[in-house]
């Protein structure tokens, strides 16, 4: 059941692509071309978009639905014929997922551009074991997760609990809350236990496929609450690697990968943590000439 480090496509393991951002319409395709993603998506599986949409409150708590329609737009361009979905399954019990679509945009985008929206916490489900699994030897998840292409779109954020709120803590959003509210204050209360542990055996039931990275702007000590970094931290990363993702990212917020526990139990495993040198992705504007009017990209290393 556990995926392994093998599966990663082609040379991917420990391999972060960044950019520095001038808009999110600008980088975002030499981004992501730069990753190989279409080449790496199956044509007959749909797309799962999995935003972080904890609660109804406004970026940078919340991933930006202007990045996402930036995302849709890439992936309908290249891929017109590709099913496209977006889901989500919020922590909150007063307001379900559809309220948190509503209230930051998410219905809107879907309407306008012909998308499906989910709400992963009411989906139906199927039973996993794992007898490697520690905290969740057994667990139940969304069927769906088993059919699609799983593309997360986390926001660079501290957590109280878990040091670092990324792409493999993103995934919580999938935990249905009938099996993981635990009686707590929110939906997936039962994770607040052992936490570390319940992040890292729910990645080896089911990671992401891809991670776009939203680091635009960044919160610098929680993840619902505080100041958000200052200066803002201005970049997009992507990997096909969600350990190395989570490790760019925690060193982004200052923190040391091997500090952050459920990076290391999944260091080795589900990814690598440990990053030569992040690949830059750079923009130039077009530069018309009498022979050309294309703009160039190119990738160069460069520290985190």
């Amino acid at each position: 059941m556990t995926q392994i480090i093998q599966q990663l496509p082609g040379k991917q393991q420990g391999i972060v692509y960044t950019t520095v951002i001038t808009s999110w319409q600008e980088v975002l395709p030499p981004l992501l071309d730069s990753t190989g993603l279409l080449e790496g998506i199956d044509s007959k599986r749909p797309i799962l978009i999995k935003p972080n949409l904890v609660e109804p409150q406004n970026p940078p708590i919340t991933t930006h639905v202007g990045l996402i329609e930036v995302l849709i737009d890439y992936l309908q361009e290249h891929l017109p014929e590709q099913r496209l979905i977006i889901g989500e399954g919020t922590g909150s019990l007063s307001r379900d997922t559809y309220h948190c679509f509503d209230v930051l945009g998410y219905t809107r985008l879907a309407q306008d551009r012909g998308l499906e929206l989910i709400d992963l916490n009411v989906e139906e489900l199927t039973h996993k074991q794992d007898s490697d699994c520690n905290r969740w030897p057994e667990m139940y998840l969304p069927k769906l997760l088993d059919e699609v292409f799983l593309l997360s779109v986390p926001i660079l954020k501290a957590h109280t609990l878990a040091k670092v709120t990324l792409t493999m803590k993103n995934m919580m959003g999938c935990a249905p809350p009938a099996h993981y509210n635990g009686g707590g204050p929110w939906g997936k209360a039962s994770f607040h236990t052992r936490m570390h542990e319940s992040i890292f055996d729910l990645n080896r039931y089911r990671t992401p496929d891809f991670t776009l990275l939203d680091a635009t702007i960044g919160m610098s000590q929680s993840h619902l609450w505080g100041p958000s970094c200052d200066p803002p931290i201005n970049r997009l990363a992507a990997s096909w690697d969600p350990v190395a993702i989570d490790s760019y990212g925690a060193a982004l917020l200052g923190k040391d990968w091997r500090t952050v526990e459920h990076i290391r139990l999944a260091d080795g495993l589900l990814g690598q943590a440990e990053i030569a040198r992040p690949l830059e992705v750079t923009y130039e504007e077009p530069q018309m000439t009498q022979r050309t009017g294309t703009n160039s990209n190119s990738l160069s290393e460069t520290e985190p």
